[in-house]
């Protein structure tokens, strides 16, 4: 399908390019260990102030360009979903019309409308409420986005009840965290980041979860158990935003 191979290519350009991102990262890093490590920091800094301004601007660019392939894969991936779901309820339709005309024909049940391949009312109100999974998942961020952590709530869970095994599953699952997170219900929103940790090992969502897991665990006061999410993220995912903001709150809490 040409969907699928264009995803395909993009998950392939995305692959390649977190990698580069990775790359680009540890050499910075090395950089600043060696001017920390140097006795005359000042003229170190002058050396090599050049090479690490563009060591981070060009990691600058290669996330940029992260977040737009993986922008363009979920792009791609909800389309497929919302074809999925047409094509099951389509499917499903055709099947219900089979089975009612060979009741028909057989002589053993009648239709309700009166004429085979016409949806009764409570067909017509079924297929009224029927919505695809873009869509659900769209009303259930706008109501996050608005700060109805409620209404997200249930959109969320509702989502991963209708359709668990689409695209964005492991998003909406993380999203029930920020949800209960935003509402300050750290122990649920602790148990709902674990179960995107859990289920969809290899989210791109993973690295956010673990991060937002040692949040919960220092609103919680238990920093044992934070310091231990966050080095985590430091170790399991280096080079990206949330490493760094891992590194951060590590050094304001003390390491």
């Amino acid at each position: 399908m040409k969907t699928q191979s264009a995803v395909s290519n993009v998950r392939e350009d995305t692959k390649a390019t977190k990698t580069q991102v990775q790359e680009q990262q540890r050499r910075l890093d090395a950089l600043e260990e060696n001017i920390k490590g140097t006795v005359d920091a000042q003229k170190v800094m002058a050396d090599y102030g050049a090479k690490t301004d563009q060591l981070t601007t060009d990691i600058q660019l290669l996330q940029g360009k992260l977040e737009e392939n993986n922008f363009r894969i979920q792009e791609f991936a909800q389309k497929l979903d919302d074809k999925s779901f047409k094509i099951s309820e389509l499917t499903a339709r055709v099947d219900e019309l089979e089975a009612r005309i060979k009741s028909l024909t057989s002589g053993t049940s009648s239709i309700s409308t009166g004429s085979a391949g016409t949806m009764s009312d409570k067909d017509k109100k079924s297929a009224a409420k029927a919505i695809e999974p873009s869509e659900a998942y769209r009303q259930a961020m706008n109501d996050y986005n608005s700060g109805n952590f409620d209404l997200a709530l249930a959109g969320f869970h509702n989502y991963l009840t209708q359709f668990p095994a689409t695209s964005q599953a492991d998003k909406a699952q993380y999203w029930v965290g920020e949800c209960y997170y935003a509402k300050k219900d750290f122990p649920k929103a602790i148990d709902a980041f674990s179960k995107v940790v859990k289920n969809y090992p290899k989210s791109e969502k993973v690295a956010g979860a673990r991060l937002k897991i040692g949040y919960s665990y220092l609103n919680e006061k238990n920093t044992v158990k934070a310091k231990e999410y966050l080095n985590r993220v430091v170790k399991e995912h280096p080079g990206t935003k949330e490493a760094q903001l891992a590194k951060e709150k590590l050094r304001k809490i003390g390491t």
